[in-house]
């Protein structure tokens, strides 16, 4: 592994070689940087990110009122204790990730507004040829790395998901989505109506429903909610006994990551007595004569999508208030002034929301081949949810649909560098996985089982993502408290990885 990149001119061509070369700035890429720094100094690495600035989702979402739906103890890194309230705005996780790259001395290796256009792996260099274009000027930059680290989160940031509803171009109002809000929007004394259950519409309607005339959120059905206060009682308790901030750090990751497994499996062991604690929690704010059937009374069973929480009930706390009405329907379609539903009712706004979610991005939406022939994804098969078969030298951090992305981040940091280390010392500039002996009868599968999550972005994507097998090794696994014992005593010499 070289100590510093290097510069390799040909034809007029700059090409900046690096050991690592990292996709994406977001809380992945950043942490991932981190890890390379501290446990291989010695390396060189570049994280090229699309964007302006770091940050991902966190930098591109714009819209009123935007923060976490993941407590930041554990969307927080493992190695810097957060500590301020469990639900985070989008300024305040920002700053804690600047205060990641400050601390650290990460800033140089990130390159901004660098798009990745294609990746080219070479058996015969054993690299990855990178080529980027700079989003303000076109101009093309071109980079080698030995190994590829897949950050860039899961869904495109460019535009989020709307369906096609008939009649949209008859709207004379605004229509904008919560991925890509007008900074300049004004919304206020406004008549709006906001498309979509999730924790998008949970998290925009209170930030903007008191200033708007009205808000109506159509939804085509209920998801389920969790609401509670932001605050965690035992982080203040220990930071009232001036315990070290490292120490309530980990202390309130186990709890929560312990609370969180056994609401789980209370989900698939009494899923009706879970149900009625998450409506309860519901009826408790909007009171006894509100009807909350059919709108906040999904027809499936809790975690079968995300549930999304809700700190301090604000969103119901702004039903209540009156500033927003639900209505459960779906658009039939759109008029010069509103929408008219499938029932027959017709609303009217000055602005309608799509908070309608997003679609994945399958590797960054880069354009890969290997040898020359193009990548299909759906053709390989995953290990362990981080790697491919026949795709070499890449890892993909993908994190938990139940959990923290951050976690499995952290987790996957750690192989990288074993894996990395591994390689080095066996002499080796090339590792892929493949299925071995004993696997090749095995059952494929989808890459994540729809009977046991199942939100739209997923179902339509499924067909680009990879398979899953029927062995543990070969699929992407939901349990973190299984990663944490599995994924650290991976075997690097097992017949699954092929060196060369």
């Amino acid at each position: 592994m070289t100590t510093v990149a290097t510069e390799h001119k040909s034809d007029d061509i700059v090409t900046e070689e690096f050991d690592v070369l990292i996709v994406g700035a977001g809380v992945a890429g950043v942490g991932g940087a981190y890890h390379l720094s501290t446990q291989r100094p010695n390396g060189s690495f570049v994280v090229l990110e699309s964007q302006e600035s770091f940050g991902g989702t966190w930098w591109s979402h714009n819209y009123p009122g935007i923060r976490s739906d993941s407590d930041l103890h554990t969307y927080g890194y493992k190695f810097k204790p957060w500590t301020g309230p469990p639900i985070a705005t989008a300024e305040e996780i920002l700053k804690y990730m600047g205060e990641v790259i400050n601390e650290n001395d990460l800033a140089s290796h990130i390159r901004y507004k660098h798009r990745i256009e294609s990746a080219s792996w070479s058996s015969e260099k054993n690299k990855w040829f990178i080529q980027a274009e700079l989003t303000d000027t076109g101009e093309k930059k071109y980079f080698t790395a030995n190994f590829l680290w897949m950050c860039q989160g899961y869904y495109r940031h460019s535009e989020g998901y709307t369906p096609d509803w008939p009649e949209m171009d008859s709207y004379q109002g605004e229509i904008v989505h919560t991925e890509t809000w007008p900074k300049d929007l004004v919304y206020e004394g406004k008549k709006v109506i906001v498309i979509g259950s999730g924790a998008s519409s949970a998290t925009l309607i209170p930030a903007i429903a008191e200033k708007c005339e009205h808000v109506t959120l159509v939804q085509r059905s209920p998801i389920y909610y969790s609401t509670g206060r932001n605050r965690d009682d035992l982080a203040e308790t220990l930071r009232e006994l001036d315990v070290d901030p490292d120490w309530i750090h980990e202390i309130v990751r186990r709890k929560i990551l312990r609370d969180t497994a056994i609401f789980f499996k209370r989900t698939l062991e009494k899923p009706d007595e879970v149900r009625e604690e998450l409506l309860n929690g519901i009826r408790n704010v909007l009171g006894p004569d509100y009807e909350i059937e059919p709108h906040f009374t999904p027809d499936y069973k809790p975690w079968r999508q995300r549930v999304a929480y809700v700190p301090d009930a604000d969103f119901f706390e702004s039903i209540k208030a009156g500033y927003v009405s639900v209505v459960t329907d779906e658009i039939e379609t759109f008029t010069e002034t509103g929408v008219v539903l499938k029932s027959g009712e017709t609303h009217d706004a000055d602005i309608v929301v799509t908070a309608t979610g997003f679609n994945m991005n399958v590797l960054g939406d880069i354009d890969f081949t290997i040898d020359d022939e193009p990548l299909v994804l759906s053709d390989t098969v995953t290990y362990r949810g981080m790697m491919f078969t026949g795709v070499p030298n890449l890892l993909w951090v993908f994190g938990y649909f139940r959990g923290s992305w951050t976690y499995r981040a952290d987790l996957l940091a750690d192989f990288v560098c074993r894996l990395l280390t591994h390689m080095e010392a066996r002499g080796a500039p090339r590792v892929e996985v493949r299925l071995r002996d004993e696997d090749k009868d095995m059952e494929l599968l989808p890459w994540q089982d729809p009977e046991s999550f199942n939100p739209s972005y997923l179902l339509r994507a499924m067909p680009f993502l990879p398979k899953s097998g029927a062995k543990p090794e070969w699929h992407h696994s939901q349990d973190y408290w299984e990663d944490t014992q599995v994924i650290p005593a991976i075997d690097l010499d097992g017949d699954e990885f092929i060196y060369q």
